[in-house]
């Protein structure tokens, strides 16, 4: 593929400025239309050393505001971002609705200059692919524009360019061992890149290869595909919102006109929540005498975690008043407080509104060697705000495929995810709200809301038994805690996250 482009195309200066002349002032009127519709851009540039990604990006800039953007230079991994999946390190990268981010080199990295070198293994590279094309298909759905840009130059232009670098002190030092290989082994590195092309190159985020002997001609083009898809996303954009304001009913009248589901159809639905035994129970003496051996047991693991740099994302749902927060307490109890960090997840503020869903979970996840315990997670996405109309059909629906994506992610890089939905029945959560009335240290636990909550039970049973289904696997499994006595269910918790470490522990030595 990269062999047939024509790398003789060449610009004149009085054309380039003709050219420039009308695409500079475009591209600012674009991203401040980007700015005012909150759409968020990502421009990736990769390409062979000495292609000219700098010089460009700088080029790129000047049409810019430089409040709307920042460049992000991508080298090899810091200490902290070897720590997490590779692809932790561009979530916490993402523009926020309205703003651009510019990535000199990018998430490509992983199966391109890692690879050439060898720090990649087969295994790994085909894991990343798999990942990067996932990443990219959740942003383009969620409103994301990804826009990649591929350099291309030759070996003789590329190794005259080296050259000319190393000519000079001043220069040199942007030349590295790394570079002077590929260009020895330039047909080799070349394979990898067309194989990244063909694998990665989408509807929703397409590769754009720019010929870029010519600096002025590279130029001019690189401005043209920006503002095209600039425009044309904008475009988009806009006949969406025609075609929902000019429609006679709004998405809430629609599925309300759904038939409603008959009593026969409803038993043929299968249900998680209904098999899970709320008899089970332990006395006070058989938990008195079962939580500190188990808690020994795990301030142990803990140390152990850190040792061999294993992370451990665990996530908490259930019912109001179910019994998250006090199975988190007697989690953490003896576990050193360096070592792990709770995350209570309320309702998105406006930064967290401004990027994906997804943004803010990644953003926490835990380094190797530390705990992450989220109390609510980013399965509200499925459940609250499926139910409550915070997000459309279309995005709830199509959030199942995102999370699996994200937690295969995490325990491939090596993590323990552990998902529990803490069970109790209807008259047990009255009881306990009952009960969090009377008293005047918990009423702040209760609110009008947790009450207008028990009127959808229904629906959240639903939800919740769909959510089940469809995101438990091997590796991030969900546990249904049986939570009707709160001392069984503190038990079961802690027996099930020692257990997941000490079999991932086993895992290791062999």
């Amino acid at each position: 593929m990269l062999e047939k482009v024509d790398l003789e195309k060449k610009m004149e200066k009085e054309e380039y400025r003709k050219y420039m002349d009308i695409l500079t002032p475009k591209l600012g009127r674009l991203q401040r239309e980007c700015q005012e519709r909150k759409i968020p851009v990502m421009i990736a540039f990769e390409g062979y050393g000495a292609a000219g990604k700098g010089v460009q990006i700088a080029e790129l800039i000047q049409g810019l505001d430089p409040r709307g953007f920042q460049v992000y230079p991508v080298k090899n991994e810091t200490e902290e971002e070897k720590m997490h999946p590779f692809l932790w390190r561009f979530w916490t990268k993402m523009p926020a609705k309205g703003r651009i981010a510019i990535y000199d080199s990018s998430w490509y990295r992983k199966v391109l200059v890692d690879r050439f070198d060898g720090n990649t293994t087969e295994e790994e590279v085909e894991r990343a692919y798999r990942s990067i094309c996932s990443f990219e298909e959740q942003l383009t759905a969620d409103g994301m524009i990804i826009i990649k840009i591929f350099l291309a130059i030759d070996k003789k232009e590329q190794k005259k360019r080296l050259d000319k670098l190393l000519d000079s002190r001043e220069t040199a030092w942007r030349v590295s061992k790394g570079d002077l290989e590929r260009n020895r082994h330039f047909r080799t590195y070349q394979e990898m890149n067309e194989e990244m092309l063909l694998r990665t190159d989408s509807a929703y985020a397409p590769w754009h290869i720019v010929e870029a002997t010519d600096r002025k001609f590279a130029t001019v083009k690189i401005y043209s595909i920006v503002t095209q898809v600039l425009e044309s996303k904008i475009k988009e954009a806009e006949e969406t919102i025609r075609r929902a304001q000019s429609c006679q009913l709004t998405v809430k009248e629609m599925e309300d006109r759904v038939p409603s589901v008959s009593v026969e159809e409803q038993a043929l639905k299968e249900s998680v929540l209904t098999k899970a035994d709320l008899t089970l129970s332990y006395t006070k003496e058989e938990y008195k005498e079962k939580l500190p051996k188990l808690q020994k047991k795990l301030k142990k693991l803990h140390g152990e975690l850190y040792r061999r740099r294993i992370p451990v994302v665990l996530g908490f749902e259930g019912w109001d008043a179910g019994g998250k927060g006090g199975a988190i307490k007697r989690l953490t109890q003896k576990m050193d407080p360096r070592g792990y960090v709770v995350h209570p997840t309320a309702s998105p503020n406006d930064i967290e509104k401004a990027h994906h869903y997804l943004w803010r979970f990644w953003t926490d996840m835990p380094k190797a060697g530390h705990v992450t315990i989220f109390d609510r997670t980013w399965y509200g996405r499925v459940m609250v705000e499926r139910i409550e109309g915070f997000c459309s059909k279309a995005e709830w629906q199509r959030a199942y495929k995102e999370i699996n994506d994200m937690e295969r992610d995490l325990a491939e890089a090596g993590a323990i995810v552990l998902k529990f939905w803490m069970q109790i029945d209807k008259d047990e959560q009255a009881r306990r709200f009952k009960e969090r009335q009377e008293n005047p240290e918990k009423q702040w636990k209760i609110t009008d809301e947790d009450w207008r909550n028990r009127e959808k039970w229904e629906q959240y049973e639903e939800a919740v038994n769909e959510m089940l289904i469809r995101t438990s696997s091997p590796h991030a499994p969900w546990i249904v805690v049986e939570g009707n006595c709160k001392y069984y269910a503190r038990i079961k918790v802690l027996e099930t996250v020692v257990e997941a470490i000490e079999k991932k522990l086993e895992e290791k030595k062999s």
